[in-house]
């Protein structure tokens, strides 16, 4: 369900009952993107996030690529973050968890994967980061771009205070980020500080940008990014000036939409 509010004209809000309609309508979404391309002859260019949020979706982009023959040959990726510093081996990382929810599952070559990984110094870190942005542009730029939002408004790990303008750079986590990733690294003292992540102004240049928030626990944040004021102090917010953005939300998410 489509619909608008009276001071938000051009928000896009799809609204399902569930997670798993809100998930199944998600990956149908980048499922005919990739397939358009395919016809067309030309790449997909994806922006994965990672976390609980968007299991469902590729769970599903999975069953498709094994039930419905979805190839994912012509299939570019950018992942939005990475732990820094953290082996790209270690179950923590997001280097393995995009492998065991999606790559190891489907037909992407490997050449495609690119999620942000660095070791060094500082001055490797920033030079690392400016050739994501440049290997981003050399694809015409992202496509599409799936987004989750944390309870602190981030998106990717653009953190409360982060410009509108910023670009891929290594960040420091938020206390509440690192509090929510408590229970993936065991205690608070092995959650890394700091992370690499795409910047706003990256993320904004998408052609499509979706938005998945499931759960009650979101319902205060979804409801303040997309009402609340146009502010650092919730990164999300931006998107509301954009019309590429569409939230998708499951019940228990729009709870504080629909009152």
């Amino acid at each position: 369900m489509n619909y608008s509010t009276d001071n938000l004209t051009q928000v896009n809000l799809t609204l399902y009952k569930n997670a798993e309609e809100a998930s199944m309508y998600t990956a149908n979404t980048i499922a005919a993107l990739i397939s358009r391309k395919q016809k067309e002859g030309k790449h997909a260019v994806l922006g994965l996030a990672t976390g609980n949020t968007p299991k469902r979706v590729y769970q599903e982009l999975i069953r498709m690529h094994n039930d419905e023959g979805l190839s994912f040959q012509n299939v570019i990726s950018f992942n939005l973050d990475e732990y820094f510093p953290i082996n790209a081996g270690d179950s923590q990382s997001y280097t393995y968890f995009m492998e065991q929810n999606l790559f190891a599952h489907v037909d992407i070559k490997s050449s495609n994967i690119h999620i942000p990984h660095v070791d060094g110094s500082s001055t490797d870190i920033s030079k690392y980061c400016n050739e994501y942005e440049e290997k981003i542009a050399s694809y015409g730029g992202l496509d599409l771009q799936l987004l989750g939002i944390g309870r602190n408004g981030h998106i990717g790990f653009n953190e409360p205070g982060s410009s509108f303008d910023s670009i891929t750079r290594l960040v420091n986590l938020h206390p509440v980020t690192r509090e929510d990733a408590k229970s993936d690294f065991g205690t608070l003292e092995n959650v890394p500080q700091q992370a690499i992540s795409m910047g706003i102004n990256t993320i904004l240049q998408a052609k499509k940008i979706l938005l998945l928030a499931l759960g009650q626990r979101k319902s205060e944040i979804i409801n303040k990014a997309i009402y609340g004021a146009v502010s650092i102090d919730t990164p999300a917010s931006i998107l509301q000036s954009l019309p590429q953005v569409e939230y998708i939300l499951d019940s228990d998410a729009a709870a504080l939409i629909q009152k």
